[in-house]
Order: structure tokens, then sequence, then C-alpha cells
């Protein structure tokens, strides 16, 4: 069973930026293949970053693409999202989600309880 929980999150201005980060309780996330997804109200949950467990290969959808950055703090133990240049649309609430393939997809075994991320003026 692995635990993770984000923290991070809050209300920011159109254009600002926001890190989130993800930890875990009786695990190595370098162990993981680790995600962020969003959800927003009425709209299906995507995921919006992935980090490899491997060799540390990240993939974005071109919705947040050079805007957000996932990395790791292996001595933290901690995964991080920096979300910069936000818009509107970013708002969601945020998940991160720890798993052994490296996706995009929504589906993983362990999943945080989400922090929100609320971008307005």
């Amino acid at each position: 069973q692995v635990q993770v929980a984000e923290s991070g999150g809050g209300l920011v201005q159109p254009g600002g930026s926001l890190t989130l980060s993800c930890t875990a309780s009786g695990a190595i996330l370098d162990y993981y293949a680790i995600a962020w997804l969003r959800q927003a109200p009425g709209k299906e949950r995507e995921g919006v970053a992935v980090i490899s467990r491997t060799d540390s290969t990240t993939l974005y959808p071109d919705s947040v693409k050079g805007r957000f950055t996932i990395s790791r703090d292996s001595a933290k133990n901690t995964v991080y999202l920096q979300m910069t240049r936000l818009k509107p649309e970013d708002t969601a609430v945020y998940y991160c989600a720890a798993g052994l393939l490296t996706t995009l997809d929504t589906n993983w075994p362990w999943l945080g309880q989400g922090t929100q991320v609320t971008v307005s003026s």
C-alpha cells in the first residue's frame, strides 16, 4: 500500500505560479512512477504530468506543456509540480498518483486526497 499526500494548493491570480508537493508515508517515491492528475468541476479527470521511476522521463499534455514541470527530490522523498503562467482553466483539484507505468492515463493504483488549485482574479 502506497499512501501519497498532496500539499501546496491555493488561490492564485492568472499568470501566477504555484508549486504542489507530493509526499509518501511508508514508501520510497523513487520506486514508482508519479503522476499529477486534475479534475475540474463537471469535467473528467486528466493527467497533467508524469515522471518515470527509472530515468526520470517526463510527459505532459499539450494543455500544460511549457508551463508545468514535474520533478523529484529523492533526499526529501518528494515529487513537485511547478505550475507557471496559470490560467483560470487550470482551476481544479490536483491529485498525486503513484504506480509502475509512465502514462498520462488516469487509472492509477494509488491516489492522494487531492488539493484545490483556484486561478482567479
